[in-house]
């Protein structure tokens, strides 16, 4: 019997990829969980959509339409719902689309993240659980990428804003003894995920016998995690609260990565290999190799030793075990 099973639990971000798997996940082992999203258009509504849909059929469950960077209407769902724990992904995602549409960063990640700190100083929580990103790194050279590192150059202002995450936590755990746990996630990937991803964007062009985008001429490497890995991972860290640290705060962050970058060119050939398995495409894809974009870096591998050390659990789901399940869920879903 989980420690969470009795908890009313608030996931924001909950129609997106990460929060509707967590919320899933959560009401099947029996918690209540409040879902929070603001539903904006970013990438397809209808995915969204299609993921709470997933979610309405439990009893545990409710939904509220609520952009986090509306104080007065998240300050009225935490006096409200009364939360055990708060576990915030909402956030505006995305390396690239922060380099056109800075403000959208602002208000959700900076703003938004604020709201939910307020919200969990004057009505206390648990524990208090947020989406950081493996993006912090920036360009740091020493690899694997431990969260001891230092991380004060960011490459984007997402990792701008993710960084600042970490830093407002601190400080409201420090002051108000809020206990806050970050993680710094790799790569996710997976079915349901999100369209702007490489692999669902990859996937889209090669259907429609379109050329692909390879960035740095290929020489890129990610430490893919698979989202039942990822899931795991946050669980595991919701049920156990932080020690405080030296300077008093219970505050603590992890890396969820699967310890094991993968070279981009090999990650395009086993999703190929895995679509044509399925029968969604019968030739690998026309590539056009291209120079680094702005915002992004050669490579992402986390150091999971904490990780390993605090929950006996590191992510394991194989590339080619991951991508296969993906090309099966886009087949069905997309009715090819």
């Amino acid at each position: 019997m989980s420690i969470l099973n009795r908890k009313k639990i608030l996931v924001t971000g909950a129609a997106g990829f990460i929060g509707y798997f967590l919320s899933k996940r959560l009401l099947d082992m029996g918690c209540t969980v409040v879902g929070l999203d603001n539903l904006n258009d970013y990438y397809d509504v209808n995915l969204k959509q299609a993921r709470l849909d997933l979610l309405k059929p439990y009893d545990n469950f409710s939904f509220h339409k609520v952009d986090i960077s509306d104080k007065k209407a998240v300050d009225e769902l935490f006096e409200t719902e009364k939360f055990d724990i708060v576990v915030n992904l909402a956030a505006q995602a995305g390396v690239r689309y922060s380099i056109s549409n800075p403000e959208a960063y602002i208000n959700s990640n900076i703003i938004g993240f604020f709201n939910i700190l307020e919200a969990c100083r004057h009505n206390p929580v648990e524990h208090l659980v947020y989406a950081s990103s493996s993006s912090v790194y920036g360009t740091n050279k020493k690899v694997p990428y431990s969260t001891g590192d230092k991380v004060d150059n960011p490459v984007s202002l997402y990792a701008a804003t993710k960084k600042s995450n970490e830093l407002m936590a601190h400080a409201y755990s420090k002051l108000y003894k809020i206990p806050a746990t970050g993680l710094r996630f790799f790569t996710v990937y997976g079915p349901m995920g999100r369209p702007d991803m490489a692999y669902f964007g990859f996937t889209n062009k090669i259907v429609k016998g379109n050329k692909i985008q390879i960035f740095n001429y290929g020489d890129m490497k990610r430490d893919f995690t698979y989202i039942d890995d990822i899931i795991t991972g946050v669980i595991n860290v919701m049920g156990k609260v932080p020690d405080e640290t030296e300077d008093g705060a219970p505050y603590k962050v992890y890396n969820i990565g699967n310890n094991k970058p993968e070279n981009l060119l090999y990650f395009v050939e086993t999703l190929e290999k895995c679509l044509m398995r399925e029968g969604i495409i019968d030739k690998p894809a026309e590539k056009e190799f291209l120079p680094m974009q702005p915002g992004d870096v050669y490579q992402t591998y986390a150091d999971v030793d904490e990780l390993i050390r605090d929950f006996n659990f590191k992510p394991n789901t194989s590339l080619e075990e991951g991508l296969s399940r993906f090309a099966r869920w886009y087949k069905e879903y997309y009715g090819l």
